[in-house]
């Protein structure tokens, strides 16, 4: 009983996994869609969507039966509720992906980047799909130390996210209300995944050690300074 009951546990974190490949994989694709005006592409990411939504749910519904049934305390407990707040993550990075392969339809045949921040957006995308597959591998290792590393990389999205707004804000700016606006919405989303990327990775920490990354790492500062 107990060894069908772990087992069921290791399930979940299996379905973790296999989202944050999906939404790794959508993140990456949608940023081709954009870049290229791939129409197809486009409408590839928006379906694959909701594969992500089916497995949202299929995990909530193992964990909540797990919570009935088993009623975990510690660790085990720690699994579950923080499985469930990381696949919430996990789907909202899926969406944000779509949302990028939305605005990709939207402008068909034309896009929504003009050259000049083409390099810009295929960092911000790469640099999505790296910090995505880090959280997956966080997920399997349990690895506290690569957990925390997600946030100093996440710094480089910021890095970027500020240089779109540099562009527009720049007075030399010549492509129009409606692209300013499609370029500040493509930064928010690509930040916006970053950030559930790095909430992933903090849900781990805690799962493993029972402490919030935060303060964890506020420990560790404080010990290396010492």
């Amino acid at each position: 009983m107990r060894d069908a009951y772990h087992e069921e546990l290791d399930s979940i974190g299996e379905g973790l996994v296999d989202m944050a490949r999906l939404v790794g994989s959508a993140i990456g694709r949608a940023t081709t869609a954009i870049l290229d005006a791939d129409l197809k592409l486009a409408e590839s990411v928006i379906a694959a969507d909701e594969k992500v939504d089916d497995l949202q749910r299929e995990l909530e519904s193992r964990a909540i039966a797990l919570l009935a049934r088993q009623q975990p305390v510690a660790t085990d407990l720690r699994i579950v509720v923080t499985s469930l707040r990381m696949s919430a993550d996990l789907e909202r990075s899926g969406d944000l992906a779509q949302h990028v392969a939305k605005l990709a339809r939207l402008r068909f045949p034309n896009t929504a980047v003009p050259r000049d921040l083409h390099a810009t957006i295929l960092e911000m995308g790469q640099l999505a799909q790296r910090l995505m597959a880090k959280s997956g591998e966080v997920i399997i290792t349990k690895d506290v130390d690569l957990a925390l590393q997600l946030e100093q990389d996440d710094d480089a999205m910021d890095m970027l996210h500020r240089t779109l707004f540099q562009h527009l804000m720049d007075d030399r700016w010549k492509h129009g209300i409606e692209t300013a606006v499609d370029v500040t919405l493509l930064g928010r989303y690509y930040e916006r995944f970053a950030d559930h990327a790095v909430s992933v990775a903090k849900r781990v920490v805690y799962l493993v050690t029972g402490e919030h990354a935060d303060e964890l790492a506020q420990q560790q500062d404080t010990v290396e300074g010492a």
